[in-house]
């Protein structure tokens, strides 16, 4: 039989993505998301496939899924600053309690366990590149603590659940990811870039500019996840890509790419905003034999044809025959009739 996979938070940006790679290299998915940021578009071309359920339901206040299990990924939580600022109780919730009930169930099931932890952990790093050694600079009570706190409280518990009970766990700090189906509003750098390029407005830059990100293609991000859920590793591990660029060499990329004839404002500085951040991945190279592959403007020119479609922008003329749908191929035969367990999901 095929390993059954539950994925948390399947119709979210990264989670889609990763429900589409292990429908194609042949696993079961139950897919289980509330809505609340992951969108249905994003696994509609999914619910008719013979190998794939879709759950309606909030982790945080349970998780029952029936059958075999033989991993469950835990990617449940607003991960863009609007999301969870918005969102400040119910982002600590799916950190604390949605991670409990989703241990709880890989425990029962004998199943591997990967969480999808972020770089956030590390806060405004005084350590650079971040190792998994380093134990961050977090504001425990600041506006970002919602999510920081949330995600270290995530790896605690998990940690404790292996410790104390054995559980099969692995852990993923995943960093600036970008790709086909960021949500136009989600306020994350490059979707906020591309969208003020594309509609000819300033693009914003907080600060100088001259914080740094590090940038991994979704379909990069989603094969280190996998690669972590095929392995015997506890971690935490970094997934993110090394190279290191500033936000204003970001934005003029954007206005390249896009031919826009937008012009550069600065705004002031968010509170707690990392000032800094890049991945070692030595580890991740070691234990998973993994890296990532898509340079930048690859993976910019998809992004940006794809919040055009989604936005109903023209797109570029450079970009008019980029193919930004599901990253990697069809996933594989469809069954004839949806498969589901709880509230319908067409």
């Amino acid at each position: 039989m095929s390993p059954r996979q539950v994925v948390l938070g399947g119709a979210g940006f990264v989670g889609s993505h990763l429900c589409d790679h292990l429908l194609r290299r042949g696993d079961e998915v139950v897919c289980v998301d509330n809505f609340s940021t992951g969108r249905r578009s994003n696994v509609a071309h999914l619910v008719d496939h013979l190998r794939f359920t879709l759950i309606q339901a909030d982790v945080s206040a349970g998780l029952s899924v029936q059958g075999p299990v033989d991993g469950v990924l835990h990617l449940a939580s607003p991960a863009s600053p609007p999301d969870y600022l918005a969102r400040p109780l119910e982002t600590l919730a799916v950190g604390s309690e949605g991670t409990r009930h989703a241990l709880e169930l890989a425990a029962q099931r004998r199943a591997r366990f990967v969480l999808a932890s972020t770089s956030e952990v590390y806060g405004d790093p005084d350590v650079h590149p971040q190792t998994e050694t380093y134990w961050g600079h977090v504001n425990p009570v600041g506006p970002r603590s919602v999510y920081d706190e949330a995600k270290r409280f995530a790896e605690a518990l998990t940690m404790a659940h292996h410790r104390a009970l054995g559980t099969d766990v692995g852990i993923a700090r995943i960093f600036n990811t970008y790709g086909p189906r960021l949500r136009p509003d989600d306020g994350r750098v490059v979707s906020n870039f591309v969208l003020q390029a594309l509609r000819g407005e300033p693009l914003t830059v907080y600060g100088d500019g001259r914080q740094t990100r590090s940038l991994c293609y979704v379909a990069d991000e989603v094969a280190g996840l996998v690669a972590l859920l095929d392995a015997d590793i506890t971690g935490p591990v970094n997934l993110g890509n090394p190279d290191e660029h500033t936000v204003l060499e970001l934005a003029e990329r954007v206005i390249a790419l896009t031919g826009s004839r937008s012009a550069i404002v600065h705004l002031p500085l968010p509170a707690d905003d990392p000032t800094r951040r890049r991945p070692d991945i030595a580890l991740a190279r070691r234990a998973l034999g993994w890296e990532p592959t898509t340079d930048l403007e690859s993976g910019l020119a998809r992004t940006i044809a794809s919040l055009a479609d989604v936005s109903g922008l023209p797109r570029p003329p450079g970009l008019a025959d980029v193919r930004p749908g599901s990253v990697g191929g069809p996933v594989g035969p469809a069954s004839t009739t949806a498969r589901g367990e709880g509230p319908p999901h067409a």
